[in-house]
């Protein structure tokens, strides 16, 4: 099996919840969790000192802004916004603690150390862009609601998406529920969430990126990673659907109209509409090209819908809570960056921040500017939009001039990061969305059934990088027959049974028969040979489905192995009485290799079980989650050393069921 490579230093990022809310088990399950296991990892492979997990709460955005309101409306909440921002973001520490979530740092855009980074941070970004030629002041069309003699941003109009082929009923000022991006005047049938009257459109002035001036790179960009086996195929399609020509679809039977008025659009492909397809195309070679002739189309009457394709991307807004923005001509004072694009740059202003905390002496260009190292985004598919289409723009604008030359500035050298996309996690058959009408559970509120073991292992094990897949807890089963019935069994439990019977039963049957026939020491002989071949070859396998983020894989592949060495351990186990010395401490030195090996693997995903079992065998938890002592810890202990373990009490356990599965 080859050898898997990893970088020498590593971030791992979690995206951030909006600071407007708790956790619910998507958060958690679809990503906080897979990427806490896959940084565990790393730091047991390369060094914890080489890692950074880091995330925060997103503390701006319309969400937060219309969330707040809401509560001080209906009187449920009585302090600033800062206070509810801070009250959510330490509700969001305490839930991602029960989980066993371990953070480098997890503070917010807008709170502590990392808030004080991050304003500074974003108006070098924005200076670097404006210096290299990318932004673009322009005059557009924000909604207005009369009513409230206000501004409306993001969640604050709510409308119906106007992308061909979406459905989402959830689309936003400039965004859908479905990650779909388009101008605030194509929106259908905008509604303000402030007094529900029907919007006007005012004129605004604010910064926007010129992301069309980047497909060809995004294209290549697409091309490696479609190179790559280890980028997930919804990553590179999700993309690949951005980069199409600015396309309008317009319905068939305003051909005639269409006809009348071609001439007074801007040059254009017609496409006839295929089979059984209600709208025919017209495709433009520039989105300002699309953007004339919807003009054109508007004024007369005539509806339409235009196609995926990428637009300027706003960066600033006048919302009054956000990330203040440098006012970058003189004339554009006063105005905030807006949430999505800050929180895309977000993640080196943690890392900073993480350094300085750890009183590191690595900089954060070790981390995001160096062929040493990799930084992994853990994101959830509808925002691929964002850090596979802008994000990449982006990175590349902070360091490059308009004419391709290289700015000289701090970005200098900042390279693209390996995207790890998850579907979604379905509550039953829909999408877990705390905005969505059903509700899910909380994160919390799961953790009065299971325990935070069999949730994260549950999980894990549910295959997100290959499609959408249903997460249904039977106590939350709409069906009261089917939740209270005994013999309907719980699907959540499937893993957590690995944990609980079958390695809990292997590794405590190695230590009690240690402490009854040993008195808790164990003599470590040399490891068959075929045992030693079984662990190294499921540990090169691990690696290999590691270095891919097959998480489910990883599951697979360690349900065979646990269930391998407690059968082992059952087929021998019954002998002990009937042999020699040798047999025991032969017996006793192949089980506790694997155990090792075990708990080794399953760390990342149960960590505190797999300490304890660390700390009954005496070992430092530094020394013993070591994959470079791993590979060689047979050669150099199990040589005739004796090592003492722990005294464990009857019915000891290193993983346990809830108490509510008791019952």
């Amino acid at each position: 099996m080859p050898k898997v490579n990893w970088p020498k230093r590593a971030v791992v990022t979690a995206g951030m919840p909006y600071g407007n809310k708790s956790l619910h088990f998507g958060h958690v399950g679809g990503v906080f969790v897979p990427a806490d296991c896959f940084a565990r990892f790393l730091k047991d492979r390369i060094g914890p000192e080489n890692v950074r997990f880091v995330s925060g709460t997103d503390c701006f955005g319309s969400p937060i802004d219309e969330g707040y309101r809401k509560l001080k409306e209906a009187g449920k909440f009585d302090g600033t916004i800062e206070e509810y921002v801070q009250k959510n973001h330490d509700d969001q520490v305490a839930t991602l603690k029960k989980y066993d979530i371990e953070l480098s740092i997890f503070e917010g855009s807008g709170i502590g150390l990392c808030g004080e980074v991050h304003q500074q941070l974003t108006n070098e970004v924005l200076e670097a862009l404006y210096a290299n030629g990318w932004l673009k002041s322009i005059d557009s069309k924000q909604f207005y609601d009369p009513e409230a003699k206000m501004f409306l941003n993001g969640r604050q109009v709510v409308g119906r998406c106007p992308v061909a082929g979406c459905k989402s009923e959830q689309a936003y000022a400039d965004e859908c529920s479905l990650g779909h991006s388009y101008a605030p005047q194509d929106l259908i049938a905008p509604k303000s969430s402030v007094t529900g009257v029907v919007p006007e459109m005012r004129t605004v002035k604010n910064w926007y990126f010129d992301l069309p001036a980047y497909r060809k790179f995004l294209q290549s960009q697409v091309d490696l990673m479609r190179k790559d086996e280890n980028v997930r195929d919804v990553v590179s399609n999700d993309i690949a659907e951005f980069l199409a020509a600015p396309v309008i679809f317009v319905k068939n039977e305003c051909f005639d109209d269409y006809k009348k008025l071609e001439g007074k659009m801007p040059k254009h492909k017609y496409t006839a509409a295929e089979g059984n397809k209600q709208s025919f195309t017209i495709e433009f070679e520039t989105i300002d090209d699309r953007d004339l002739a919807r003009e054109v189309l508007a004024e007369s009457g005539i509806r339409f819908r235009t196609g995926k394709t990428l637009v300027p991307f706003r960066l600033t807004g006048n919302a009054a809570w956000g990330v203040k923005a440098p006012n970058l001509d003189g004339d554009t004072k006063d105005l905030t960056v807006w949430c999505w694009p800050e929180s895309l740059w977000a993640p080196i202003s943690f890392t900073m921040a993480a350094n300085e905390k750890m009183n590191s002496d690595l900089d954060w260009k070790d981390f995001w500017a160096s062929e040493d190292a990799t930084v992994y985004q853990f994101i959830g598919q509808d925002n691929i939009y964002f850090y596979g289409v802008a994000q990449p723009a982006l990175f590349d604008a902070f360091q490059n001039l308009r004419d391709g030359k290289i700015a000289k500035n701090k970005f200098e050298g900042l390279r693209q990061t390996t995207l790890v996309a998850n579907h979604h996690v379905l509550f039953g058959n829909t999408k877990a969305s705390s905005s969505g009408a059903v509700k899910p559970p909380s994160a919390d509120e799961l953790l009065e059934y299971y325990t935070s073991d069999q949730l994260r292992a549950h999980w894990l094990a549910l295959g997100l990088a290959q499609k959408s897949v249903s997460f249904s807890p039977k106590p939350f089963e709409a069906d009261e027959a089917k939740r209270n019935d005994p013999r309907v069994a719980d699907p959540v439990l499937k893993e957590g049974t690995l944990l609980t019977n079958v390695f809990n039963r292997f590794a405590r049957s190695c230590f009690y028969t240690a402490q009854k026939f040993r008195n808790c020491e164990v003599k470590l002989t040399p490891v068959d040979e075929e045992i030693r071949n079984v662990v190294i070859q499921t540990a090169e396998k691990y690696e290999m489905l590691m270095h891919k983020t097959e998480l489910y894989s990883v599951m697979q592949l360690m349900d065979e192995y646990i269930r391998f060495a407690n059968k082992y351990w059952s087929d021998n186990a019954g002998k002990i009485e009937d042999n020699d010395d040798a047999f025991l401490d032969n017996l006793l030195s192949n089980s506790f290799y694997m155990l090792y090996a075990a708990a080794l693997m399953m760390h990342p995903i149960v960590p505190k079980g797999c300490e304890k079992i660390a700390e009954c065998m005496n070992i430092e938890t530094l020394e013993f989650f070591n994959w470079e002592i791993f590979y060689n810890i047979d050669k150099e202990m199990f040589n005739g050393q004796t090592f003492k373990v722990q005294e464990l009490p009857p019915r000891f356990d290193f993983f346990r069921k809830h108490e509510s599965q008791f019952k």
